[in-house]
């Protein structure tokens, strides 16, 4: 079956909003989207440089040491224990994984992909471009019986909510018991803000408390653009069950998909060194401390963003009133009906502005708050 039509791309809605937005005196501040803005780190950068004699084709599964830093940096930041170099492989960015998954698993017609009621997007499309149907679902009572891949999201896009171990291991048994893969979608895990996330680690869904140590039909993805500033490097991994990594590898040889040399030699170092993960935390900790009670005395709510690169935030009003609201000045945010049909009332704003934006956000919503 070829591909169908395809939908409009949602973010064109907001060229109103975001022309508006411009208008401003005092220039736009865009929320929007969680483009990092912040210098990518120079040992980061210094091995890209020094790898640019890239003459030969580079290996799809990643070179040896890359593979190496993938499973260490699982057991040093996230307790994952197990992994070999056979469980892992680099990928071009998350975003075209999330996208091509169920097809490359061999999801098709009659086949369901569950993911999160707030989700980001491209889980739907995933199950789109593999003629696959997506669900919308947290509770996995209610996964169906013809589910095929169920998908994670902690810390989520766009709420912030993180999922314990319990709540992992509950989704993981009832995947189990449909013969279905489950993959953990885990990009925002270094940044968790709030209670027991606030300085432990966010669990991964491969967490030995989880899996009791058997990864089978279970995946991590993880992507270096947000801890590391790397988002124009499209570096990014997964991680789990041999044989579908294995499955994922054959397919991604045929397809010649494979991380450029250069990039893998700056992966490589980027999960090796913590001390600049943590200096970015500590710059996204700052602004958030800056624009959460702004635009709470602005009268928003924000709901969950205990962790994660976001805040879910509501008026108790249609989304696209708030987005009005917030463009008038100068704002531009991300409006919840992006994310499914279940938060009409929810807009999501970035914590990737400068230290500057972010001030000014804040001043703008306080001084409407007056």
């Amino acid at each position: 079956m070829g591909l169908g039509p395809l939908p409009d791309y949602p973010w064109d809605l907001m060229a109103p909003h975001r022309a508006r937005a411009e208008e401003h005196p005092g220039g736009v501040v865009d929320l929007s989207i969680g483009s990092p803005v912040d210098p990518t780190p120079d040992v980061v950068r210094e091995a890209l440089a020094a790898a640019t004699d890239a003459h030969a084709y580079p290996a799809t599964i990643g070179t040896p040491a890359l593979r190496r830093a993938i499973v260490d940096w699982f057991e040093r930041r996230r307790g994952v224990v197990g992994l070999d170099e056979s469980s892992v492989l680099p990928t071009i960015g998350s975003k075209e994984l999330v996208a091509l998954l169920p097809f490359l698993l061999g999801l098709g017609a009659g086949d369901v992909v569950v993911h999160p009621r707030a989700a980001y997007p491209t889980y739907e499309m995933g199950a789109v471009f593999a003629g696959a149907t997506s669900f919308a679902s947290d509770d996995p009572a209610e996964w169906p019986e013809a589910t095929r891949l169920v998908w994670l999201n902690s810390p989520g896009n766009p709420d912030g909510r993180v999922l314990g171990v319990e709540e992992l291991r509950a989704a993981r048994q009832r995947a189990r018991e449909l013969d279905a893969w489950i993959v953990g979608d885990e990009c925002y895990a270094e940044l968790g803000w709030e209670g027991e996330w606030a300085e432990g680690a966010v669990p991964s869904l491969l967490d030995p408390r989880v899996t009791d140590g058997d990864h089978d039909r279970t995946l991590a993805i993880y992507s270096l653009s947000k801890q590391s500033n790397m988002a124009g490097y499209r570096a990014a991994f997964v991680a789990g069950c041999p044989a579908s990594i294995a499955r994922l590898t054959t397919a991604r040889k045929h397809a010649g998909l494979m991380l450029p040399a250069p990039l893998q030699a700056a992966m490589t170092v980027a999960l090796r060194d913590d001390v600049h993960v943590a200096e970015q935390k500590a710059r996204y900790r700052a602004r958030r401390e800056v624009l959460k009670p702004a635009l709470e005395a602005a009268g928003f709510r924000i709901d969950r963003s205990e962790a994660g690169l976001y805040l879910w935030a509501t008026e108790g009003r249609d989304a696209w009133e708030s987005i009005a609201r917030l463009a008038d000045l100068g704002i531009v945010a991300g409006p919840g009906h992006f994310y499914g049909a279940h938060f009409p009332q929810h807009v999501r704003l970035s914590l990737t502005a400068t230290d500057e934006r972010v001030a000014s956000a804040a001043q703008r919503l306080g001084a409407s708050a007056r």
